[in-house]
């Protein structure tokens, strides 16, 4: 093919499944299956990819040795293979491409407004089934930096603190960690 043209590829008869995602280009988009059905996330902003590697680097720091701290490290929920935006693995995890549910302490997605609804409703539905016990959702507006925390229980994910713009907590799971939003962006 031609610089510029597009690859041709063809949808699979039945559900989408993790090994379909080879078929797509490494360009910037995010693939993820849910429950066999493709979603694809535009590519996102340097504002976003900030906040992420802040995050990577806020929790790398904070976290106990054995712990991995990693940026869209997949995780693979029954026939679902999201890509949060962190993950935070306990120690002695397998350290495969696609971890296990119970190998994720916390997953974190980052906010956009592609991605909103999505990391707000579908997402956390599916780490709470997948027994994911911490839930982060970092949430980036023009004049607010807030970090929405939220703790698995019985029902789903509960909502246990807010912590905004410059505002410094200590949060303590999986592991004490020092976080201040603003300083994220």
């Amino acid at each position: 093919m031609g610089q510029g043209s597009l690859t041709r590829w063809t949808a699979p008869a039945g559900a989408w499944t993790r090994p379909d995602l080879h078929l797509f280009p490494q360009d910037g988009h995010r693939y993820e299956i849910v429950d066999g059905s493709l979603h694809v996330t535009p590519p996102l902003d340097a504002t976003h990819e900030a906040a992420v590697g802040a995050l990577v680097t806020t929790l790398r720091s904070a976290a106990p040795p054995g712990w991995w701290v990693c940026a869209r490290q997949g995780v693979q929920i029954g026939d679902s293979s999201l890509i949060p935006d962190v993950t935070v693995l306990r120690p002695h995890s397998s350290g495969a491409s696609w971890s296990a549910p119970a190998d994720a302490a916390l997953v974190v997605e980052v906010e956009s407004p592609p991605s909103r609804r999505y990391d707000r409703l579908l997402k956390p539905d599916l780490y709470a089934d997948a027994a994911i016990p911490r839930y982060w959702r970092l949430e980036l507006e023009q004049d607010i930096v807030a970090l929405h925390v939220y703790v698995l229980g019985s029902g789903g994910y509960t909502l246990e603190r807010t912590v905004e713009g410059a505002e410094p907590a200590v949060l303590d799971l999986p592991f004490p960690v020092r976080v201040t939003p603003s300083a994220w962006v």
